[in-house]
């Protein structure tokens, strides 16, 4: 009985000298390490806000931050129960090797939005146009970008895509050129059109002065001349100015008795029907 009692009593010395002060030991780094992990979120959001990065820039760098912290705080635990990190670290690194074959599209996407996030080719509200789809940008995500179009039609774009393909930003310059073409008959004056032209176009409240608007024939068609007229606004006034001007040219025209010319075909008989003559 007393042998029981003395194998009981090592057992327990054992466990409180080695298992239980580990155990004990890993609560503690668990607590400090948890305390630490928010203390240094905290100065991460501090010091991204400070740095007037975006939104997405600063949750992206906070996030990155959070993990590596967490996944430092894990091998101190395991290293503090007394199990070897080394088959951790590789056991990690080789399920981090497989998610990475597996999700490579992904990661591209990943990529390219860190790289969207923090040289900033466009902001939320941009007007752009990437592979030949337009819209205002809505949100800027890890993996895609979110843009809503003036049909009120949501498109999702992969960010490997945004970078990989032809991307315009409308809304990066405070002015904007809009470009309008106008047929007008072969018969017409150009000064005097080219005049009329000018007056309308200056007098629209949006139009700038400077650059001044211009005028000049741009085509000789099959049935009229076109003309192009010119005139700078500012970005938010674009397609206020762009559908505007058409109708306020139209009319201008048509006061001063120059009508829009249309494709015709002349036909002209030569020599006639001997056979429906002699008959």
């Amino acid at each position: 009985m007393e042998e029981f009692w003395e194998t009981l009593k090592n057992i327990g010395q054992d466990f409180v000298q080695n298992t239980g002060l580990a155990i004990v030991r890993t609560i503690a780094f668990l607590v400090l390490g948890l305390v630490i992990i928010k203390i240094v979120r905290v100065i991460a959001q501090s010091a991204t806000y400070k740095s007037k990065l975006d939104n997405a820039a600063s949750t992206f760098v906070v996030s990155i931050i959070t993990v590596v912290l967490y996944i430092a705080l894990i091998i101190v635990l395991v290293s503090s129960l007394g199990f070897s990190t080394a088959g951790i670290i590789a056991a990690f690194s080789a399920v981090a090797l497989a998610v990475a074959l597996a999700l490579k599209d992904s990661l591209a996407s990943l990529a390219n939005g860190v790289i969207i996030i923090f040289t900033k080719p466009f902001k939320k509200g941009d007007y752009v146009e990437i592979n030949g789809m337009d819209g205002l940008v809505q949100d800027i995500r890890l993996f895609n970008t979110k843009i809503l179009t003036y049909s009120n039609e949501e498109i999702i774009v992969p960010n490997s895509e945004v970078l990989g393909s032809k991307l315009i930003n409308y809304s990066t310059m405070p002015l904007r050129r809009v470009v309008l073409a106008v047929p007008v008959p072969y018969a017409s004056d150009i000064g005097e059109v080219r005049k009329i032209m000018l007056d309308c176009a200056s007098a629209h409240p949006c139009v700038v002065s400077s650059p001044a608007p211009s005028v000049v024939l741009d085509a000789f068609d099959s049935s009229a001349l076109k003309l192009s007229v010119r005139v700078w606004t500012l970005n938010e006034n674009y397609w206020t100015v762009n559908n505007e001007l058409k109708e306020n040219l139209f009319n201008a025209l048509r006061e001063h008795g120059i009508e829009i010319p249309f494709d015709r075909l002349d036909v002209q008989l030569i020599g006639g029907n001997k056979e429906g003559g002699n008959a």
